[in-house]
């Protein structure tokens, strides 16, 4: 499947005419953010393409930190598409990643690139369609400005901007590329849903499932899609009226997080080490927890801080 629709007129209307390349005007412009969305959506399609070409003979998947979490060589070279794609628009970014270390310009240019290759990578191999292609930038003061999840099992692309919304391209059931604006679960309704996530630590495991009942207080049912990506965009396109989740990393959280908030949801993400320093330790990420929701459910299924 296409990871990617054709850019329609409406799309480039709501993305911006902006062409890749350096700083064309100020941090936060509307023309600068155009043209950090057209680098982030060229790159985050050029991951899918990759994870389009699924080959179950070349999976060549090794564990990762327990038998729940793999890599695989998708993932390697889905993050090497990615930041080929970045590096050729904006050489002087520098680019953090899932796989690979942190890639820093001589001549830094002060904005920074979040790059998940492959969330979702068991489903990925287990051929379930809910895995993607994350990327996301932040300006020098620290900022996400834009930030693209592509999907290509399921023929959807979902991105945004600081101040431009939120949007899914995607087709109609004729074939034909589509866009509309996201406005997410605004107000609560009837049959609200959880996503949520046990993590792969077994005593994280059994603390979460103990809290399971009162945390699903007000909530009809839970979902579990297996790519914190997608369920921060399922936010963002109201199919879920919330979400948690221990054990992120800034990659797995920073595009759909932007994607949530511009969609006008409650969006909590949590303070991690740099990640120019590389992937923090596994107890810092499963003490720390992002969640997304409607903004009237803000803190009644959440931690308490």
């Amino acid at each position: 499947m296409s990871a990617l629709p054709e850019r329609t007129v409406s799309e480039q209307a709501a993305s911006g005419p902006g062409v890749p390349g350096q700083n064309v005007a100020g941090p936060g412009s509307p023309e600068l953010l155009s043209a950090l969305l057209t680098v982030a959506q060229d790159a985050a399609a050029a991951g899918a393409a990759v994870l389009a070409g699924r080959d179950p003979s070349a999976f060549a998947a090794t564990a990762k930190t327990s038998d729940a979490d793999w890599v695989t060589a998708f993932d390697l070279a889905a993050e090497h598409a990615v930041r080929e794609a970045i590096s050729a628009a904006r050489p002087d970014d520098t680019i953090t990643g899932e796989e690979l270390a942190p890639t820093v310009s001589e001549h830094d240019s002060g904005y920074r690139w979040s790059v998940d290759p492959l969330d979702g990578t068991m489903n990925f191999i287990r051929n379930i369609a809910y895995y993607c292609t994350s990327v996301a930038v932040a300006g020098p003061d620290g900022g996400w400005l834009a930030g693209v999840v592509a999907a290509p099992a399921l023929s959807r692309t979902y991105y945004a901007s600081r101040g431009g919304g939120a949007w899914l391209a995607d087709r109609d059931p004729e074939g034909l590329a589509r866009v509309r604006r996201l406005d997410g679960p605004t107000t609560e309704r009837n049959g609200n849903l959880l996503a949520t996530s046990l993590t792969y630590d077994p005593v994280i495991q059994a603390r979460l499932v103990s809290e399971l009942a009162e945390r699903m207080h007000g909530f009809n049912d839970f979902r579990r899609l297996g790519s914190a990506a997608l369920e921060l965009c399922a936010v963002a396109d109201g199919g879920l009226d919330a979400y948690l989740e221990y054990g992120l990393f800034e990659h797995d959280f920073a595009a759909g997080a932007l994607i949530a908030e511009e969609a006008g949801a409650w969006v909590r993400r949590p303070q991690l080490s740099s990640a120019l320093n590389g992937l923090p330790a596994a107890s810092e990420t499963l003490a720390s927890w992002t969640a997304a929701s409607v903004p009237g459910l803000a803190g009644t299924y959440t931690p308490v801080e």
